[in-house]
């Protein structure tokens, strides 16, 4: 039987319980064999101004990820360096899991994205495009699969974090408490 696998980018600056949330929904909905969390190096479509080194994110990602034995965390958009297009890192994955159905996860707010993505019509041969639906983001694309799973909504995000931390509030309960610590250790996002 083939391996499925589920595979969620993104810069993850930083990660927080939303993501976890997606990640594990996603898999138990559609029996994922396991969920790899690849956090991007160089994120295309944002402005690098507050993202913070790639190893920093990396290390969050590790720690926020290593309690659930279905997650692990790749390196290979970071060790690539440069910008991270999706496409390349789908053909190092199929290449590395070969007889493996790979799932792409991304919330519905990516849908309009999706079309300027680089290689995009390769993309959606190597993977199937999972859309977490999200309030207020229905758009759809004409003529493209997607397999539509609904997850629990929680209103965290990576950039409400950053500005807490900035304003010298507590992000206790948005994020593990072990990112909490390496935040506050590293003096992040201050």
């Amino acid at each position: 039987m083939k391996s499925k696998i589920g595979i969620l980018g993104g810069t993850f600056n930083p990660v927080h319980f939303g993501h976890l949330i997606l990640a594990e929904q996603v898999r138990g909905q559609l029996g994922l064999d396991r969920v790899i969390f690849v956090p991007a190096f160089t994120p295309p479509h944002k402005s690098n101004r507050e993202v913070i080194p790639a190893k920093h994110r990396f290390e969050m990602l590790k720690l926020a990820a290593g309690n659930n034995k279905d997650f692990s965390v790749s390196d290979i958009e970071i060790r690539r360096k440069g910008k991270s297009y999706t496409v390349d890192t789908l053909r190092q994955i199929k290449k590395r899991y070969p007889h493996a159905e790979l799932f792409f996860i991304c919330g519905s707010d990516l849908v309009s994205e999706i079309p300027s993505w680089k290689n995009v019509d390769e993309i959606y041969a190597l993977a199937s495009f999972v859309l977490a639906r999200r309030p207020g983001y229905g758009r759809r694309l004409s003529g493209r699969p997607f397999i539509k799973i609904s997850v629990a909504q929680v209103d965290i995000s990576s950039s409400l974090i950053r500005r807490l931390r900035r304003e010298g509030l507590s992000i206790r309960y948005l994020t593990p408490n072990n990112v909490v610590k390496y935040i506050e250790r590293h003096r992040l996002y201050q």
